[in-house]
């Protein structure tokens, strides 16, 4: 499997070419509870951080301290949440995009492009490059993806001592087998997206609808 460049070749060609850069990555897409959380950063081309690579390919640990790393060391960064209740009034795809828009431009220094993993994002006033597994090639990508877990992951640990039962420390709100079996027990939190297939079966159960 390819992993992201640690030379950066790829982030040095696009500053050579438009300048200041900008990676910008989400989080949670494909859970069944809590936000989607998008993360912009804008690395300084003059500090290298070692190690860093798309978020789901690192251990907790590592994660961690590279999400550490790349806030202290960053020149800018940025974490956006979209709520359960945005995911289920403009579908998840769309929340993604409003919050990857609104945590570039709330980006300190504006960047001159910006590198997206797969998300077009037209309407922006610089460039983005959308293309797949950019967290595995872009090392602005790869930190904004690590930026985005480890925030998004403390959250749920956070939620899970609110809505206690579906395990959300474990599974941070994503369909395990645990998780499920929670919904079918206990029913939806007002956490859930109600627009998520599993959770709107839940609920109809919970309304006696075969």
């Amino acid at each position: 499997m390819r992993r992201a460049r640690p030379d950066g070749l790829p982030d040095r060609a696009l500053q050579r070419r438009y300048g200041l850069l900008a990676g910008v990555d989400e989080v949670g897409r494909g859970a069944l509870a809590g936000p989607v959380t998008v993360a912009a950063v804008i690395l300084d081309p003059a500090r290298v951080i070692p190690g860093l690579d798309d978020s789901k390919r690192l251990t907790a640990a590592a994660r961690a301290r590279l999400a550490d790393e790349v806030r202290r060391h960053a020149l800018a960064w940025v974490v956006v949440h979209r709520p359960p209740a945005r995911v289920d009034e403009v579908n998840v795809l769309e929340a993604t995009r409003e919050a990857m828009r609104e945590a570039l431009l709330a980006l300190r220094r504006l960047p001159a492009c910006a590198v997206s993993d797969a998300v077009r994002l037209p309407g922006l006033p610089f460039p983005v490059i959308a293309e797949d597994h950019a967290d595995r090639r872009f090392l602005c990508v790869a930190a904004a993806s690590i930026v985005a877990k480890v925030t998004r992951d403390a959250r749920m640990v956070e939620l899970a001592f609110a809505h206690p039962g579906y395990g959300w420390e474990r599974n941070k709100g994503y369909g395990t087998r645990e998780h499920l079996a929670a919904l079918r027990e206990i029913g939806p939190s007002p956490c859930h997206r109600v627009s998520f297939a599993p959770v709107r079966v839940s609920m109809m159960r919970g309304r006696g609808v075969a």
